[in-house]
């Protein structure tokens, strides 16, 4: 049999999915045992023990200054900001991309904006979030709407034009105008693929969210990874890095939860 025909099995295919991930942990772990061994105090690559120290410090302990679990206190700062961003950017793509879709007019006037804005890179344009909205939450909120919020509406238009025409036709032939074509046939279809699109934007949301925190903030995920890194201290920025990863997974398989359950017949269509 061909290989391009062979599908693991279950218990394979879990087997083949944790086998990357063994790898690597087997090679940190090799690593930094060898340099703990020729430098007890070694920072580079702490070991089991000195980052399990770390997690506890910053997430079960209270902080000397602020009396704060700073873990904690870091990870709702940014949940907030990343959930208001996504939360502007996903409303903004499902109107614009359902204009856009539908209405020729609104795509002429429309559509060149969306994807001129879609090719400037978020960051380039930071220090001036920076300038016109401050150095408070708007200017970290407004990076990621920026920064995701085009690349939606695209998508989200892209999915209105696939819609067969035929729907379209059938449905003003029974009478409906323009506000019912939008909500009756375009926007049950596009919700699916609008949360598809949410999925996908979550790494750079994440990316641009970090990048903002880091430059300024006084609180969230981002600011404190750059803030010991002064100190090398890899024990936090370990445990931090892997804590935004699962973060990130659980949202991303929440939502692709709540896809499958509000819209079964999107996921039997093989999307």
């Amino acid at each position: 049999m061909r290989l391009i025909n062979r599908h693991p099995g279950g218990a394979v295919a879990l087997l083949l999915g944790l086998a990357p991930f063994l790898v690597l942990i087997l090679i940190y772990g090799a690593a930094s045992q060898q340099r703990l061994a020729e430098n007890p105090n070694d920072k580079l690559l702490p070991g089991l023990e000195q980052m399990t120290s770390a997690v506890n410090r910053m997430a079960f302990q209270e902080d000397r200054r602020s009396g704060d679990y700073l873990m904690w206190q870091d990870t709702k700062a940014s949940l907030q900001r990343l959930g208001i961003g996504m939360g502007i950017a996903a409303s903004l793509a499902l109107v614009v991309g359902l204009l856009n879709g539908i209405l020729p007019l609104a795509r002429a006037g429309l559509a060149p904006l969306v994807s001129t804005l879609s090719m400037i890179p978020p960051l380039a344009i930071l220090p001036i979030l920076f300038i016109v909205f401050g150095l408070g939450e708007l200017s970290k909120v407004m990076l990621i709407v920026i920064g995701t919020a085009p690349i939606m509406m695209r998508d989200v238009a892209q999915r209105v034009r696939e819609l067969p025409q035929e729907q379209l036709i059938k449905i003003q032939t029974l009478g409906a105008n323009t506000w019912q074509v939008i909500t009756r046939m375009a926007l049950p279809q596009v919700l699916p693929r609008l949360i598809d699109a949410v999925r996908l934007s979550l790494g750079p949301a994440w990316l641009f969210l970090i990048a903002a925190e880091a430059i300024a903030s006084e609180e969230g995920l981002g600011y404190r990874i750059f803030l010991v890194r002064r100190y090398l201290a890899m024990d936090v920025i370990i445990p931090y890095v892997i804590w935004i990863t699962l973060l990130a997974i659980v949202i991303d398989q929440l939502l692709r939860l709540t896809n499958r359950r509000l819209f079964p017949w999107y996921n039997a269509g093989g999307h």
